[in-house]
């Protein structure tokens, strides 16, 4: 997030300069090409250290913003160290941690969801199954710290600067457990609760609709206060961060098609409900 402000910054101070090239700022400063190359398009971060001196071979003198943009780079050090990297080993195989550092800095959240709730709405037992079925490779340990990393992430939406949740979430998804009604039950409940916060929207989309235009798989797009939006879309191997302006704006361009075409929010609510006590032993059901 905060690589992201400081790249362009960094490339318009040394394209100011008239032939000033990243070779020769690199030789001057005493990194690789390639280095100076990534810090310029928010790849990679920096150090206090280089960054004055970059700022120093740019001329720049101005107090005000050596401090703006050293307070960037201090920013970028203290996420680095945030509560998920302990986990990094675990979230490496599809770039999660790197999605958690996003999600933590947004100030706005557009989930389509096809298969499952998104993350943000699980319980924990939801989320075990979840993680079990998924992530095949890890043993009990490592199911186990992942639930543990899904769940810090959910204090987001209670904090003091809670982002707004908009989740549209696909019908298969809420119908996908029903052989564990107990374990569906526990979440549809909770999913119905959430939808209660005033910064959570969630809307089902029902099967009835027939095709849509996310019929290509589920994303999540993200704003921010500072920096343009990004799209974030999560394979088995690689996810990938779309921030092309083009790629963003057909991502929201299909968002808006697939929440119109959703129940409304008390209409998911009553949905829910419904399922609720479809799914119950009928000796159990709600009145």
């Amino acid at each position: 997030m905060y690589r992201r402000q400081l790249a362009p910054r960094l490339k318009a101070l040394r394209e100011a300069i008239p032939g000033l090239t990243l070779a020769a700022v690199a030789e001057a400063v005493e990194i690789t090409q390639g280095s100076l190359s990534r810090i310029e398009t928010g790849q990679r971060g920096t150090t206090p250290v280089l960054l004055k001196a970059l700022l120093d071979h740019y001329g720049v003198t101005d107090p005000e913003v050596r401090e703006d943009l050293l307070d960037l780079v201090r920013a970028d050090n203290a996420q680095r160290n945030s509560w998920w990297r302990k986990y990094s080993a675990l979230m490496a195989p599809t770039q999660y941690s790197g999605y958690v550092a996003l999600e933590s800095s947004a100030t706005s959240l557009h989930s389509y969801e096809a298969q499952i709730i998104p993350g943000l709405l699980q319980t924990e037992a939801y989320a075990r199954a979840v993680i079990s079925a998924m992530r095949v490779d890890l043993d009990a340990r490592g199911i186990e710290d992942l639930v543990e990393v899904r769940m810090r992430r959910q204090e987001l939406l209670t904090s003091d600067q809670a982002p707004k949740l908009w989740a549209v979430i696909d019908e298969a998804a809420l119908r996908r457990l029903r052989g564990t009604p107990a374990l569906l039950e526990g979440q549809l409940r909770h999913l119905r609760e959430m939808s209660l916060r005033p910064n959570i929207v969630v809307q089902i989309l029902p099967f009835d609709i027939g095709l849509h235009p996310a019929g290509y798989g589920s994303f999540m797009a993200m704003e921010f206060a500072a920096t343009p939006a990004v799209v974030w879309v999560e394979n088995l191997t690689k996810s990938v961060c779309l921030e092309a302006p083009e790629d963003v704006e057909r991502y929201d361009e299909v968002f808006d098609h697939v929440r119109a075409r959703a129940l409304g929010p008390p209409e998911t609510r009553t949905r829910i409900t419904e399922m609720i006590k479809e799914f119950r032993p009928s000796d159990h059901r709600e009145a």
